[in-house]
């Protein structure tokens, strides 16, 4: 029976538990969409904004995204009944297949979605099919 391998499956390369953060730490929801160029990844990060955000590329081909809040300093005048507003950090990381142009990454924020293109690298023709002359010499 042949064994499936950990690329060969999509689902088998999302990381699923999130980062541990300062605080806790919730997955960030994401949509996958691989194209014949690229794997984008859309992530939800509502209220955050690029100077909140990292992303990185880890060892093992790992695309790490992180979204914390930094802490304000809150009104000294004022009296606070109820903070449930309160952004916290996000986090998800997701092992990549290796034909990724990992020089090429380009992410976005904007109206609390962050988009990550992964450009990957093209896949070289197949051999097209041909007789091959057989001789009594080579």
């Amino acid at each position: 029976m042949a064994e499936l391998s950990f690329f060969g499956n999509p689902f088998r390369r999302l990381l699923w538990s999130p980062l541990i953060l300062a605080g806790s730490s919730s997955l960030a929801a994401m949509n996958w969409l691989e194209t014949p160029s690229a794997h984008i990844f859309k992530f939800d990060l509502p209220g955050f904004g690029s100077e909140d955000v990292k992303v990185q590329l880890e060892e093992g081909n790992v695309l790490s995204v992180q979204a914390e809040e930094e802490q304000k300093e809150k009104q000294k005048e004022a009296v606070w009944h109820v903070t449930e507003r309160g952004r916290g950090s996000l986090a998800r990381r997701i092992a990549l297949p290796e034909n990724v142009r990992a020089e090429q990454i380009k992410a976005q924020v904007e109206n609390g979605v962050l988009t990550v293109v992964v450009p990957k690298e093209p896949i070289p023709p197949k051999p097209k099919p041909r007789t091959i002359a057989v001789t009594s010499k080579l």
